[in-house]
């Protein structure tokens, strides 16, 4: 395919993307909140990044930005960076000097995604059934198993938690390092990845699957959270998840979903 338009295919289901998370229905996402991201490619080289400042519900196509994949993911290698620092590594990560944007602080972060996470989009966004147990005391308890059989077949076996950090590289490398010993334990990457005070990332090989990790979290948000109140949540086993997460036919049901759109 000639990369150009294959660049501007991506570009297109990414807009989609964007509009689709920040549907003031999906209570995902306001204001400027959230951001998405998509490779261009299957080596990745470049990806298509969300403006930092634009509002997912409303920006225009011409208000991404097209990234280095290698550049932004050196932003992780960063221990601390001021203000300045910051900004010049994000202009620096920038695939199209030329553009006028400037990417998303997360630029880091979605580049661990797509590289170590080896998905091929990435949304984040802030739902607040997930700000309410991510900004709660009990957060880790509340994340520490699984409710129902869809959630394991959709966000995986398990979700991958990062404690807060500064946005930007420091959130960026705590994020990489997080995935890379979710894939050690798992021996897959994660589906979903969940910032303490933050937000929720959800990654897929493609945008439809960002949507349907994004819609089944958040339900299984709000499913946990309606468990308090008949005095909290009674996980599935072990031994019950791990079948799940195995059984031949929950794979084959996995890979029918491919062919249905979240509405």
């Amino acid at each position: 395919m000639n990369p150009d338009i294959e660049t501007a295919q991506t570009l297109e289901k990414l807009h989609d993307l964007a509009h689709w998370l920040g549907d003031p229905v999906r209570d995902c996402a306001i204001l400027a909140e959230g951001n998405v991201s998509a490779a261009v490619g299957a080596d990745k080289k470049t990806f298509w990044l969300k403006a930092s400042g634009s509002s997912l519900c409303s920006m225009r196509p011409d208000e991404f930005v097209l990234m280095d994949t290698t550049r932004a993911l050196s932003i992780c290698d960063h221990d601390y960076l001021d203000d300045a620092g910051i900004t010049r590594v994000l202009t620096e990560a920038k695939a199209d000097a030329d553009s006028p944007h400037r990417p998303s602080t997360e630029a880091g972060l979605h580049a661990a995604c797509l590289i170590d996470g080896e998905a091929g989009a990435v949304g984040h966004t802030h739902p607040v059934p997930f700000l309410s147990i991510l900004c709660s005391v009990n957060a880790e308890a509340a994340l520490s198993g699984r409710l129902f059989p869809d959630e394991i077949v959709v966000c995986g076996p398990a979700p991958c938690l990062v404690g807060y950090h500064d946005p930007g590289p420091p959130l960026a490398r705590a994020s990489r390092d997080a995935i890379l010993a979710y894939k050690a334990q798992w021996g897959i990457p994660p589906k979903v990845v969940l910032l303490r005070n933050h937000g929720l990332f959800a990654l897929g090989k493609d945008v439809e699957e960002v949507k349907r990790v994004t819609a089944m979290a958040t339900k299984v948000a709000r499913a946990l959270i309606g468990t308090f109140a008949l005095g909290g949540p009674r996980f599935l086993t072990e031994e019950a998840a791990n079948r799940i997460h195995t059984r031949p036919d929950e794979l084959y049901r996995l890979n029918k979903l491919d062919t249905l759109k979240v509405r």
